[in-house]
C-alpha cells in the first residue's frame, strides 16, 4: 500500500512542479531575479548561460528532500524529491534538448505536442524584456497554440492537395 502512496505522492509532486515552475518564471525569474534570466531571452555566445544557475536552485531542495528521507526513513519526503527531480529531468528534456536543442538528440519531429510547446516557448522568447510575457510554463500548452498546430496541419494537407499544370 506504501507503493502506491509513493508513486500517487511522486506522480502529484510532477504534476504541482508544472505550477510552481510557472510562478517561479513569471514572478521570480522575470521579477528580482531576471539578471539571471535575461541572457535567456537575449542570446549571447557560449554554451553556458547565468540561466543555467535555476538548475541549480531548483536541485537543491529536490537533494535534500531525497537525502533527509532517505537517510531517516520518511518515504514521502523521499517522494517528494524524486517527483521534484523526475519534473527536473523532463524539464531538461523538453526545454535543453527539444526546444532549444542544446543538444542535437531529437532535431526533427512532427509530433503535434512537440510543435504545439515549441511555438509556445517561441511566442515567450518574442518578449526580449521582462515585461508583458507569455506562456510561463513548460509541460502544458495552451489551447490557442494547439489551435494553431491544428490549424497549420490543415494548411499542410491542403498544399498537399495542389495539382500543378504540367508546362
Amino acid at each position: 500500500m506504501i507503493t502506491v502512496f509513493y508513486i500517487l505522492i511522486l506522480g502529484g509532486t510532477f504534476v504541482f512542479m508544472e505550477g510552481v515552475t510557472w510562478c517561479t518564471h513569471k514572478f521570480v525569474m522575470h521579477g528580482f531575479l531576471w539578471f539571471l534570466h535575461k541572457d535567456h531571452h537575449n542570446v549571447e555566445p557560449g554554451f553556458f548561460e547565468k540561466n543555467d544557475t535555476f538548475f541549480i536552485i531548483f536541485a537543491i531542495p529536490s537533494i535534500l528532500l531525497i537525502y533527509y528521507g532517505s537517510f531517516n526513513h520518511v518515504w514521502w519526503m523521499q517522494a517528494i524529491g524524486f517527483g521534484i527531480m523526475t519534473y527536473g529531468f523532463a524539464y531538461f528534456i523538453v526545454h535543453d534538448v527539444i526546444i532549444h536543442q542544446r543538444f542535437k538528440w531529437f532535431t526533427k519531429s512532427n509530433n503535434g505536442y512537440i510543435r504545439a510547446i515549441r511555438w509556445a516557448h517561441k511566442m515567450h522568447h518574442k518578449h526580449l524584456d521582462r515585461h508583458e510575457g507569455e506562456s510561463f510554463g513548460m509541460l502544458y500548452v495552451g489551447a490557442k497554440y494547439w489551435r494553431k498546430i491544428r490549424a497549420d496541419k490543415k494548411l499542410m494537407a491542403g498544399l498537399k492537395k495542389v495539382a500543378y499544370a504540367p508546362d
